[in-house]
């Protein structure tokens, strides 16, 4: 059911190395917290290249990230980085695991986020069992007879509704596009 995220979200960062010391075998770079501005990633990672054993190095390469929940390309813009770790700064754990589910689109995410999202529950199938409760009189001879994990199932299966799965007993359920 859904994506899955194990971990507790770290804060989005990225490691950024100078590629001219990267070539000649050195190890240079910095870590940098990504929830800024653009311009103030590229006054880090300018001062990090300024920095350089290598004099005049200008190029400089994205080499690990962590807390994204996504796969960030070596030359991912210093914009796409700042956008993707405001997000998660704004809905932490989730936005990391909405993210993951939406392959790395931030507008997709920022949609799911914004207009599809039901709710944080135990599960699909109790998801399903409160809205069916709030929404239909539902006799009481026939409460034991009415299988929600099936709704849950059928509902996920025709892409009616999607859940992220944030702890084991967290799934946030969210409208399918």
């Amino acid at each position: 059911m859904g994506a899955t995220i194990t971990n507790q979200t770290k804060q989005p960062r990225i490691y950024v190395a100078c590629l001219a010391a990267y070539n000649n075998g050195i190890l240079h770079g910095a870590w940098i917290d990504a929830a800024q501005e653009p311009w103030a990633l590229w006054d880090v990672v300018s001062a990090m290249l300024a920095g350089s054993p290598i004099t005049g190095a200008e190029e400089w390469a994205i080499h690990d990230h962590e807390g994204f929940g996504v796969r960030l390309g070596e030359c991912a813009s210093l914009d796409h980085v700042a956008a993707l770790a405001a997000f998660i700064a704004e809905h932490g754990e989730l936005g990391a695991a909405i993210l993951d589910h939406c392959s790395g689109d931030l507008d997709e995410a920022r949609e799911a986020m914004d207009g599809r999202y039901l709710g944080q529950h135990a599960s699909l199938a109790d998801y399903m069992q409160e809205v069916t409760e709030e929404t239909t009189e539902v006799p009481a001879s026939l409460r034991y007879y009415i299988d929600y994990q099936a709704m849950a199932r059928d509902a996920e299966i025709s892409g009616d509704l999607f859940t992220v799965q944030t702890a084991w007993d967290a799934f946030h359920v969210f409208a399918g596009a």
